[in-house]
């Protein structure tokens, strides 16, 4: 659980935001990413993906109240929270419903021994008690938000994530990211934000910038695809054509940022 000590620490980051050291996943977290109850395909990402130095990154303990914001059907990170939280912590998975919430209900209820205190909410937050969390997450979701705003707004979305949290909680995203200078339109249908995007949305609902890390960067990635983020893996929607050339590209470029509810 988040203590006060974290809180000072906490705005003593607020003053200069930057790319911050990468601490270590703990013995427990690599015991979580280890479980044999993952899923092969989705371990073959952790390569790409970082789980366990991303979740380190944003401070994720396992006593604590953790939501996990649009996890999808697979449950990607779900699949790596779910027993890292269970004898101590709690998770959350919100959800709008749809395909993808059905889709997860059913892998999560088919395993109750690894899934059965799981929790649920909608999308934006609503089963989630006011000032309760130590933690939201959501990982290459924001894009989702901007490019469909007219029916899940990103400033409800955020609006959501602030209230849920504690003072002193912490915010974590992961997404595509879109150089700055490149056209914002783009941010609407190429499936990458810029970095001052999201800043911007987290700093309207009040979060601070803690810091950030580049433990998810690829420098391969040009984000300048006619097919947008898609175009690499694991989608491929260009199927076969170049298939080689985007696997040694490998999965996007993603920015890591962390933020923070204020104590005050």
């Amino acid at each position: 659980m988040r203590q006060p000590l974290a809180l000072a620490a906490a705005a003593l980051v607020f003053a200069a935001p930057a790319v911050a050291q990468q601490p270590a996943p703990s013995g427990a977290l690599r015991a979580a990413i280890d479980a044999p109850t993952r899923t092969p395909a989705n371990k073959a990402r952790d390569v790409y993906r970082h789980p366990g130095e991303t979740l380190a990154f944003f401070g994720v303990e396992p006593d604590d109240v953790v939501v996990e914001a649009l996890p999808g059907g697979g449950g990607w990170y779900t699949e790596i929270l779910a027993p890292y939280l269970k004898d101590k912590g709690t998770l959350y998975v919100a959800q709008g419903a749809g395909n993808a919430r059905d889709t997860l209900k059913a892998k999560l209820d088919a395993d109750a021994a690894t899934y059965g205190k799981v929790q649920w909410s909608d999308f934006p937050l609503t089963g989630v008690p006011d000032g309760s969390a130590d933690v939201v997450l959501t990982f290459r979701n924001v894009h989702n938000l901007i490019m469909n705003e007219d029916t899940t707004t990103p400033d409800r979305a955020f609006a959501s994530f602030y209230k849920a949290l504690k003072p002193g909680g912490v915010l974590g995203v992961v997404d595509h990211r879109l150089p700055e200078t490149a056209d914002s339109a783009r941010q609407k249908t190429s499936g990458y934000l810029k970095r001052s995007t999201v800043v911007a949305l987290a700093e309207k609902a009040g979060f601070k910038l803690a810091g950030e890390s580049e433990i998810n960067s690829n420098p391969k990635d040009t984000a300048d695809w006619e097919k947008g983020v898609w175009t690499l893996p694991p989608t491929y929607r260009n199927g076969d054509v170049d298939r080689a050339k985007y696997q040694a590209i490998g999965e996007s470029d993603r920015m890591t940022l962390k933020f923070v509810k204020p104590a005050s």
